[in-house]
């Protein structure tokens, strides 16, 4: 259930913005051209103070620097540096096999139930800190269970995690059990059992991550139909680093209901006409694509490409502190690449929470925030 935060307040006291002249709202073309008479200085500011919700980021891959630090100096044995500014360079990726390896040499700091609780609640402050009202947080249990974590250990410390910091900071923590692709049916079969046999009561959904190259998405349809028949949402990444074809894979043997990142659908008309017809969403985390080398640059980010083709679009930040952003200035990217003023903004918040998995009184109630904030800050 959403919850009003009620430690971070919104920054009213903002030079007023423009009113957009036309709003993307996922069903039309964002405008050409807005003119813009406030600075970017403006609109970080409005971007800070935005309640918003955020659909696809990773539990480990939150993890801040100082966490990270703090989790290597308790297990000597990484190679993982203890001190925060190393891991700035750490944390310098050749592509995405190497990304792939650094992100698990940090899976393996996760080492009992406590460094699970420390690492969600932590989680849960940072985002309050970016008025994140609500996350649907990307949880890989295997990879714990694997390393000698007891299932009921771990499900029992993210929800211990989960209920402490909604009730101290006000954000509320959902979960999408997640399959390691890499690590092939085994690690299914263990996520589905956990996930259905113990359905711990934030989870809402049931994903697939991990490397797509090598790694088809049909032979995982067994898992999501347990999944889904469950009452879980499918929410696999696809099309990352591979081609349309696994978006249509992920769309008709998982019955995706989102898709996460589904950068190559850009290559298929079909496929982008049949996301905006269908509304299927997709969870778009610019910083992350370049810094894996899913895309060269931002400059060809293909996200306009996709609204351009009336896809409903989500901005995430994926593994922030590992890509050296937050959700902040993934929104301030997608403002720079989509040339949206601040209402345009806004706009980009609320397909986040219609592409959500919150009821519809708590849609209503966290779009009517933004509006709200939006309204007090002139946008």
């Amino acid at each position: 259930m959403y919850l009003p935060h009620s430690d971070v307040r919104p920054c009213y006291g903002l030079r007023t913005p423009p009113r957009a002249r036309r709003i993307y709202d996922g069903r039309s073309p964002p405008p050409a051209a807005v003119t813009r008479r406030f600075s970017l200085t403006d609109l970080t500011a409005f971007i800070a103070g935005l309640p918003k919700a955020e659909l696809h980021v990773h539990h480990v891959g939150s993890a801040s620097p100082r966490i990270v630090a703090e989790l290597a100096a308790r297990h000597p044995d990484s190679k993982v540096p203890t001190d925060p500014e190393a891991l700035a360079d750490y944390f310098v990726f050749r592509d995405f096999a190497h990304f792939i390896d650094v992100y698990l040499s940090v899976v393996d700091l996760i080492r009992d139930a406590e460094d699970v609780r420390l690492l969600t609640y932590e989680i849960a402050r940072d985002m309050a800190r970016q008025n994140i009202r609500y996350a649907e947080l990307t949880v890989t249990p295997y990879s714990s269970t694997r390393r000698g974590i007891p299932d009921t250990a771990f499900t029992e410390a993210i929800e211990d995690a989960r209920k402490a910091a909604e009730a101290e900071f006000g954000t509320v923590l959902r979960w999408c059990f997640d399959i390691p692709g890499e690590a092939g049916l085994q690690s299914a079969e263990e996520t589905a059992r956990i996930a259905c046999d113990l359905r711990p009561e934030g989870l809402v959904s049931f994903g697939l991550g991990g490397p797509e190259i090598g790694v088809p998405r049909p032979q995982f349809k067994p898992y999501f139909d347990r999944a889904i028949a469950a009452g879980l949402h499918s929410v696999p990444h696809a099309g990352e680093t591979t081609g349309p074809q696994t978006v249509w894979d992920a769309l008709t043997e998982l019955r995706a209901e989102r898709i996460g990142h589904g950068t190559s659908a850009v290559q298929d008309p079909k496929l982008l006409a049949h996301l905006a017809e269908h509304r299927i969403p997709l969870e778009v985390c610019p910083t992350s694509n370049i810094a894996t080398r899913a895309v060269a640059t931002l400059d060809e980010h293909p996200v306009k490409r996709m609204v351009e083709a009336g896809v409903l679009v989500t901005i995430n930040s994926d593994d922030p502190p590992m890509f050296g952003t937050d959700l902040n200035t993934e929104y301030a990217v997608a403002a720079r690449l989509l040339d949206l003023d601040a209402a345009g903004v806004a706009t980009l918040a609320k397909n986040a929470v219609e592409a959500s998995f919150l009821d519809a009184p708590d849609k209503a109630r966290l779009a009517a925030e933004i509006d709200a904030y939006t309204a007090a800050a002139g946008g």
